[in-house]
């Protein structure tokens, strides 16, 4: 695995290490509620289990890039990253928010164009 790869890969899992945080740990707090434009700390609070899971999730998109990194295997690479570019496109569709295209998928699939270049 190139440099390049290798940067772009860690990019995006520390991307979601950052989201795991976000949702785990800061979700009914002031940055939570303003970084995912939540309606009041009320509804945050009512949501956090669920919150807290797609954290956990996030995290297992990143561990499966960090994997992908340390075994130096671009297979396990693209799988995740096709996983969180699925993920980025279906929750910008969903929540009718583009944002989360261009955060998520968008540098996902960055790195994925990279992993299909040939050294």
């Amino acid at each position: 695995m190139t440099t390049v790869k290798t940067i772009l890969i860690a990019f995006v899992a520390l991307e979601h290490l950052y989201f795991l945080y976000l949702e785990m740990f800061m979700w009914t707090k002031p940055k939570g509620i303003k970084a995912f434009g939540l309606k009041s700390k009320e509804f945050a609070e009512e949501t956090k289990v669920l919150a807290a899971n797609q954290g956990l999730y996030n995290g297992f998109l990143a561990a499966g890039l960090i994997l992908s990194i340390v075994q130096k295997d671009i297979d396990i690479a693209i799988f995740f990253l096709i996983c969180v570019t699925i993920a980025g496109i279906y929750g910008s569709y969903s929540t009718k928010q583009i944002k989360l295209f261009y955060v998520q998928a968008v540098p996902a699939i960055i790195a994925l164009i990279f992993c299909f270049i040939k050294n």
